[in-house]
């Protein structure tokens, strides 16, 4: 019994790390590209339901973002939060990552539960080629 409640106690840090629950102190998470990937694959067929959020400048975001995503930069994110989903998971993404560490402290200090922080951004999304509308 010893060994199982040791080997549970070894991997439970692994599989919270594997899911993606790498939260901050700030109270969201930084997500890496492979799991925002993957989960912007599933689209509506994913068991967890989510939003991608740009929140770059509306002229940013006609150069090109990931299908689907809605856009509120920024500068008008805290006017603007109740156009925001409280019910989805919400991966939020800039150019390079600094606004969108900004923006998901802010969503965090406003409540928002499921907030996931794309680590690179719009620069990693491009780089791996993924899909880009315009």
């Amino acid at each position: 019994m010893k060994k199982i409640i040791l080997v549970m106690a070894m991997l439970l840090p692994m599989t919270s790390w594997a899911c993606g629950m790498n939260e901050n102190a700030d109270g969201y998470e930084d997500a890496s590209i492979e799991h925002v990937y993957q989960h912007w694959s599933q689209g509506t067929k994913s068991p967890v339901p989510f939003v991608f959020l740009d929140v770059r400048t509306a002229e940013e975001y006609s150069d090109g973002h990931i299908p689907g995503a809605m856009n509120i930069s920024v500068q008008t994110l805290a006017d603007r939060l109740s156009e925001v989903p409280k019910d989805k998971r919400l991966y939020v993404y800039c150019r390079s990552g600094n606004r969108s560490t900004a923006a998901s402290k802010l969503l965090a200090d406003a409540g928002f539960k499921n907030v996931e922080n794309f680590k690179g951004s719009m620069r990693a999304w491009t780089a791996a080629k993924y899909p880009i509308d315009k």
